[in-house]
């Protein structure tokens, strides 16, 4: 390697002369008054009636927030081709929150419980999400505090002109179960339901496979519907919605209506119903114990609110 220490001298004090030129360039600029620039503050928004609305209604009371407000980046997969809610739909969807997940938790738990642990921010899509095994996405729950709800177009109650019953009720009622489910979650994640609850059903999870289960054919396994014999999680948080929106007597319905004969798997009616039934009891014992909720008077509340809205 050359070195000169003659040169490397030189070098190195025109380099510090023109950091020193630099620094007293850059004290002697000034940026003035920041307040002043325009844009720095994000966009500013005028409250509508609509905004108005979630604010007193859902924000004040339960400290809830829902952005119907298109952003593509609260969604976890930016890839997916999502399109933003009609504004049409965000109070009407919003009114059965409160009527049919939010109103049926205070009255039996209280306000204080149920501000702790709801999630803090519905986020709105106007469509559904797909997934690689052509699943449909309709509400995710993110760490506890968010809940991303999909499909809000086709969602229509009966005071919408275009309400057809026989369409529109399945979506309602499908939506309060999306709610009931995520909140689910959101109880398991905080305190793990039985470990027995993992081994009514064990050896019988279809994992990714459960998409081409029927409900019928899950449930003659001992699975309330063909996602919960997806995994254990999702097994425990669909037995919990299902059992409040379908309310005790559509619960023994769908647990009277399996048929006699094996699944495919060996399983007979009468285990399929057995395990139904321990689950249904597991359920209703830790909502008890974990949380000192009444669930069949909880059961009660949700079906009465659910009703009015098919």
């Amino acid at each position: 390697m050359f070195f000169n220490p003659g040169i490397n001298k030189v070098l190195m004090l025109l380099t510090l002369a023109v950091s020193l030129g630099t620094l007293n360039a850059c004290k002697e600029e000034s940026l003035g008054d920041v307040e002043a620039i325009s844009g720095l503050g994000g966009d500013v928004v005028v409250p509508t009636a609509i905004d108005n609305w979630l604010f007193d209604s859902l924000t004040v009371p339960y400290n809830i927030a829902v952005k119907y407000r298109w952003d593509q980046f609260e969604f976890n997969d930016v890839s997916k081709k999502l399109v933003p809610p009609d504004e049409l739909k965000i109070l009407p969807l919003s009114k059965v929150i409160r009527s049919a997940w939010i109103k049926p938790y205070i009255d039996q738990a209280g306000l204080v419980f149920f501000n702790k642990y709801s999630p803090k921010l519905f986020v709105l899509s106007g469509s559904v999400q797909y997934l690689s095994n052509g699943a449909v996405v309709l509400g995710q729950a993110e760490g506890g505090r968010k809940i991303v709800v999909f499909d809000v177009n086709n969602f229509r109650t009966k005071g919408d002109p275009t309400y057809i019953p026989a369409r529109d009720s399945v979506v309602v009622k499908e939506f309060v179960h999306t709610l009931h489910h995520e909140f689910a979650h959101i109880f398991h994640q905080n305190i793990l339901y039985p470990v027995e609850f993992k081994t009514v059903t064990k050896g019988l999870y279809q994992g990714e496979n459960w998409i081409n289960v029927s409900n019928a054919d899950a449930r003659r396994d001992g699975f309330i519907t063909s996602y919960a014999s997806s995994a254990f999680d999702e097994d425990f948080v669909e037995t919990v919605s299902i059992m409040l929106v379908e309310g005790k007597s559509g619960w023994e319905n769908i647990i009277n209506s399996i048929p006699e004969g094996t699944s495919e798997n060996g399983t007979t009616k009468a285990q399929a119903q057995a395990s139904l039934r321990r689950k249904e009891a597991l359920v209703v014992s830790y909502f008890k114990t974990a949380w000192g909720i009444d669930f069949y008077a909880l059961q009660v509340r949700t079906r009465a609110a659910l009703k009015p809205l098919l």
